[in-house]
């Protein structure tokens, strides 16, 4: 197993082969139950965009072999997540998908969280939380890599083809939550700025707010420091991982 430890605590892992299973949902007494839907009605006062959707959680992650991921996973809710906030309570890790999409010159589209979602004013990658399969479909790999082109399309406007997007790294950071990493092929910064633009100017005229309000450009960590506001806990190593890739690459393949 390849696994380094960056700071903050997250974990990245080089993964060649990744299994999901199905498990039972996670019992709870009825005490935890009553005190999670109190925590969850009043985060939904506070901002009455959340909506209990269909998520998953992971029950166990184990290896096979040196590279080959195996995650059991469980149908929930988002208030699953109130838990969190419940003493003595055990909110499961979440799984989600994100995107490093980079611009032809070796940059890493960073993005914003708009004020109307769980996390406002949050610098991430494009993505999102995994969603249970429909009945007669699986949860896999094929499927991560549409969901990631699905959440890269809807929040940047970018409509990359599943099949285009590689499985790059999975992370695991805060609350042990699972992230698989995958790569999209470059894009010209110019694209990318003017689908964004072009995204947020169609939900304004619908009168919705986009999911992400704002994107940046970065080439190092370092830049990651001059934007404004909070960062997810996997930006920085993996914006590092990425930057430290190119670096090896065109060390080894000089002009």
């Amino acid at each position: 197993m390849t696994e380094t430890l960056h700071p903050k605590g997250v974990d990245l892992f080089e993964v060649h082969r990744l299994h999901l299973a199905e498990a039972d949902a996670p019992w709870l007494s009825p005490e935890d139950q009553l005190v999670r839907d109190r925590v969850w009605d009043k985060a939904v006062q506070a901002n009455p965009a959340l909506f209990d959707g269909p998520v998953v959680v992971m029950t166990r992650l184990e290896w096979e072999g040196p590279h080959n991921l195996v995650i059991s996973w469980a149908r929930v809710t988002y208030r699953h997540y109130a838990l969190r906030q419940v003493p003595g309570a055990t909110a499961l890790p979440s799984l989600f998908v994100n995107v490093v999409q980079p611009t032809d010159d070796g940059c890493v589209l960073a993005a914003r969280m708009s004020p109307s979602t769980a996390a406002p004013g949050r610098w991430q990658l494009p993505g999102g939380s995994v969603e249970p399969p429909e009945e007669h479909e699986v949860l896999d790999e094929a499927a991560l890599r549409g969901h990631a082109a699905r959440e890269l399309a809807e929040e940047t406007g970018l409509d990359t083809a599943p099949e285009d997007l590689t499985l790059w790294a999975v992370t695991r950071g805060e609350h042990g939550s699972v992230g698989f990493v995958f790569l999209a092929p470059g894009q010209p910064a110019s694209v990318m700025r003017e689908r964004f633009a072009t995204l947020v100017a169609a939900e304004q005229a619908r009168g919705r707010e986009s999911e992400l309000d704002q994107i940046a450009l970065v080439r190092s960590p370092v830049e990651l420091a001059d934007l404004d506001g909070p960062h997810v806990d996997y930006l920085e190593p993996v914006v590092r991982r990425y930057t430290e890739a190119l670096l090896r690459r065109d060390a080894s393949d000089p002009m």
